[in-house]
């Protein structure tokens, strides 16, 4: 009896504290029992020293004489949800005695799991001393559920009962999972042949040993006086908890011998009077000095090294194990550096915490099976899942649900129940369901929201159908992946804008990109007449004819119509650049131009949100949808919200207006969008931007395990072929084409020529460098002149510029053909002698040659010139070439 054994400790304890007096005491075995002790010890003083009090709630923050020589239960959770993710069990149920031993872990377990994600969806609480009905009672519980992961964390002897009975109710199969605490796992050595049987593929934590040559001779020695004592018990295996009493032990002893104990009589408290034992005994004088000599003391006991901090034993390492055979075989290791591993190696300084299930060695299941188990199944009462599905009166293509009253019976069909027909298939294995309408006889469903909420109330196991994912469904149901397009969108009707306009031809291009253009042919005709003006009659004479010439020139360049010839290479190499970006330019534009005239445009009715909201105009949407909540965070008035059910109510909605009792815009999700546009996408469009929104997903309870391999199933269904045959066969192929190659082109923009603009804007500009290069060059000593003024440098370098480049090739030629046709006119009326004379002399027809004479008359004086003006470089080249072209005309007169 439990009670007696607890109240002959504690009866104990009182006498060696009060009679005995001892310095110390080694004890006791159940956590139960200390609790009751540690209080004695930290009234009197004396360290409680216990190697097998494992339960949480005996703490050293609670008393401080108390000395945890065994490792804490708590230090292990962390051991057993590493597992547990290893293997991506999503549920576990601990199985737990309601005492303080039991219910001590349990928080830190919680909270473990917690981390990983994983919940507990029911306790497992096993009385102590629990009969056989009882025990089988709420085994058949844990067997009704769909969880198959269980945490068994009590004493051995209640626990062997556990799993004698599950083995006999037929738990100990396949897809069961059984996991024992280190309570059990440090004992399996001492428990009998059928417990062990009875425990085939249960996996263990237990507290790491270190094996070697030392703890060899000791076990031997151990088995050997356990046999002379005990003749009646045979094959006696001395457990983790036997050498923890030893190193207990063992501290003590060096503990004592370090302090120097001297066995002072304890200091009696002074009460008068009748006394109870616990006021009766006193305070050890020597209790505070001991206490401290136990913490400092450190060795290498036979259970590892012997350290305590903080008042608790601290363990390297657990060892994971799998119960096989007679016994148990080590599966791999658990650190709080490395996480599982399948090689010890406390030496390692890799920090790299792993959960790998590739760390474990090989693993025989309950049931003798190496498939690693699920962790959950279908309930064993043989019920199917109910599957909810909404009764819809319009887009029938997604869900449809008919009933034939005649033999009361229900055919759930549509594009949505096909994927989850899909899906559940291509689950690893059967899972039993029903579809139910969630409707009243010959009525719809008015709320998705309502219907998915059954899922949380519990009427329906989950729900297929056009549910969409949205964030505040999530709070109290789990979705799988989405299997649709996600997003919602603005359809609109669309008009033909195809009428005539008398600007239409300014449509083609941006106005950045005309008033580019503009500018661009005024730079480049400035360009040219720069270039040209010294070397080229068509560039020169009055002021208003040189502007117009710009003009002229450049935008004749449109169509290639210039007459003008070019003379200069700077010149001809600018047009030719030019030329390129004005065909180019103009291609776009006849191009552009011809597509607006030619193919039909149309235009949406509505372009954005804001047009709505400003013009104040009804917007549709389908009922029972989430999309109502949406427009009203987007500011849209109440009433002016219609909803529908249809496509047909969809499109007459539309098409009649806003004014006329319908709407300007259709706000729904893309796979109900597109399926309206399929049949009608001459007349309607979307724009604006797409809201976000998750699309289509199943729905499921909260934490359901299903739901990891509905959505994975969900992956493979979307990237086969299958999915592609599902969506052909309930929407077809549509005939139309996509709606926004219906729309009219929009404007060239300024964007797609930019480049052209830059490179023609380099060439004129290098032209330009040199060519005012070479002619500051030419005239270097009037600009560095310092007798000067800058504005006096400027108007002499502008008439220089204004003047005619006579040292050009085309001013030359001119002045040659000019002699040679007043020679011939001279010859018809004068004899040869007189041909010099005459070119020497004014002629009567048009202006005077010029000649040296003529040119040197015709030097400035500009202010600030002193003396008399020097021989310009220009006069020396005129009179030279005035001369060749006398001698050549007389040449030709004496040929004659």
């Amino acid at each position: 009896n439990s009670t007696f054994t607890d109240s002959f400790f504690e009866n104990a304890a009182l006498d060696l504290l009060k009679n005995v007096e001892v310095e110390a005491i080694i004890g006791p075995t159940s956590s139960m029992q200390a609790d009751f002790i540690i209080g004695l010890g930290e009234k009197s003083q004396v360290p409680i020293i216990s190697f097998s009090a494992t339960s949480p709630s005996l703490s050293s923050f609670r008393s401080p004489y108390f000395i945890r020589a065994t490792l804490n239960d708590s230090s292990q959770v962390q051991t057993i949800s590493s597992i547990v993710q290893s293997f991506g069990w999503r549920e576990v149920v601990p199985i737990y005695t309601d005492n303080q031993f039991g219910e001590g872990i349990i928080p830190f377990l919680a909270d473990a799991l917690e981390k990983i994600n994983a919940r507990i969806p029911y306790r497992s609480i096993i009385p102590e001393f629990a009969t056989d009905v009882q025990i089988k009672y709420e085994l058949s519980k844990l067997m009704s559920m769909q969880t198959r992961v269980f945490i068994v964390h009590m004493t051995t002897s209640l626990g062997t009962r556990i799993f004698t009975k599950a083995k006999e109710l037929g738990m100990m199969s396949e897809e069961y999972v059984w996991i024992i605490t280190d309570a059990m796992a440090n004992e399996l050595t001492s428990m009998d042949s059928s417990a062990i049987e009875a425990m085939q593929g249960v996996i263990g934590v237990k507290s790491y040993v270190p094996r070697n040559k030392r703890l060899e001779n000791f076990t031997t020695r151990w088995k050997l006086k356990f046999q002379q004592e005990n003749p009646t018990i045979l094959n006696a295996e001395l457990n983790v908890f036997g050498l923890w009493a030893y190193d207990s032990a063992t501290a003590l002893a060096m503990a004592v011998e370090k302090s120097r104990t001297t066995g002072a009589p304890f200091q009696k408290p002074n009460i008068s009077g009748n006394a109870t034992d616990l006021e009766a005994f006193g305070v050890s004088k020597d209790g505070p000095k001991l206490l401290q000599a136990i913490l400092n003391t450190t060795f290498k006991g036979f259970s590892g090294d012997f350290q305590i901090v903080e008042g608790q034993l601290q363990s390297p390492a657990y060892q994971i194990i799998n119960v096989i055979g007679n016994g148990a075989k080590g599966i791999g290791f658990w650190t709080r550096e490395n996480g599982i591993v399948k090689e010890l190696n406390l030496r390692n300084t890799n920090n790299v915490y792993s959960i790998s299930k590739a760390n474990f060695g090989s693993i025989i299941w309950p049931g003798d099976t190496t498939s690693v188990p699920k962790g959950w199944v279908i309930p064993t009462n043989g019920k199917k899942l109910k599957i909810g599905v909404p009764v819809k009166d319009g887009f029938s293509e997604f869900v449809k649900v008919t009933t034939d009253f005649t033999t009361n019976t229900t055919t759930v069909t549509g594009y949505c129940i096909n994927v989850f027909d899909a899906v559940m298939e291509a689950l690893p294995y059967y899972v039993p369901y029903e579809y139910v309408p969630f409707a009243a006889p010959g009525k719809f469903t008015e709320s998705y929201d309502d219907l998915i909420y059954q899922v949380f109330l519990g009427t329906f196991d989950a729900v297929a159908g056009d549910t969409t994912i949205v964030s505040n469904r999530s709070q109290y149901v789990d979705f799988t992946l989405p299997y649709t397009e996600s997003g919602v969108t603005m359809m609109v009707p669309i008009k033909d804008d195809n009428s005539n306009s008398a600007w239409v031809f300014l449509k083609p291009l941006t106005w950045e990109l005309w008033l580019t253009s503009f500018c661009s042919f005024v730079f480049i005709g400035f360009v040219i007449w720069l270039l040209e003006h010294r070397v080229n009659e068509d560039f020169r004479g009055p002021p208003s004819h040189q502007v117009g010439m710009i003009f002229w020139f450049a935008f004749s360049t449109m169509v290639f119509a210039q007459k003008e010839k070019i003379v200069s290479n700077l010149a001809r190499f600018v047009l030719v650049i030019w030329f390129l970006v004005v065909l180019i330019l103009t291609s776009s534009y006849t191009a552009s131009l011809t597509s607006m005239l030619t193919v039909e445009k149309l235009q949406p009715t509505v372009k954005d949100v804001k047009e709505l909201l400003k013009n104040k105009e009804y917007v549709g949407y389908l009922q029972g949808s989430f999309v109502p909540g949406l427009l009203r965070k987007m500011n849209f008035d109440e009433d002016r919200l219609k909803y529908y059910n249809t496509p047909e109510e969809c499109v007459d909605l539309l098409s009649k207006g806003s004014a006329n009792g319908g709407v300007a815009a259709v706000f729904d999700e893309i796979p109900y969008v597109k399926l309206v546009l399929a049949n009608y996408c001459s007349k309607f469009t979307t724009v604006g931007p797409t809201y976000k929104a998750d699309g289509f997903g199943f729905v499921f309870p909260m934490g359901s395990p299903l739901v990891p391999d509905v959505s994975r199933a969900v992956l493979s269904v979307t990237e086969s072929e299958k999915m592609v045959q599902i969506e052909k066969a309930w929407f077809g192929e549509s005939t139309c084409s996509d709606s926004s190659t219906s729309l009219s082109s929009n404007s060239l923009g300024l964007d797609s020529f930019w480049g052209l603009f830059v490179i023609a804007a380099v060439a004129a500009i290098l032209a330009l460098l040199i060519f005012l290069t070479k002619f500051m060059q030419e005239y270097w000593h009037i600009i560095k002149r310092s007798n000067l003024s800058f504005r006096e440098r400027v108007r002499i370098m502008a008439r220089k510029f204004d003047r005619k480049d006579y040292s050009c090739h085309t001013f030359k030629k001119s002045e040659l053909r000019d002699t040679m046709r007043d020679s011939a006119h001279m010859d018809c009326s004068h004899s040869p002698n007189d041909n010099l004379s005459m070119l020497s002399s004014p002629r009567t027809n048009g202006p005077p040659s010029p000649s040296i004479s003529s040119y040197t008359e015709q030097s400035f004086h500009f202010p600030g010139e002193v003396g008399t003006p020097p021989l310009h470089e220009e006069n020396v080249a005129v009179s030279t070439t005035q001369e060749s072209v006398i001698q050549s005309a007389v040449d030709l007169s004496a040929g004659q």
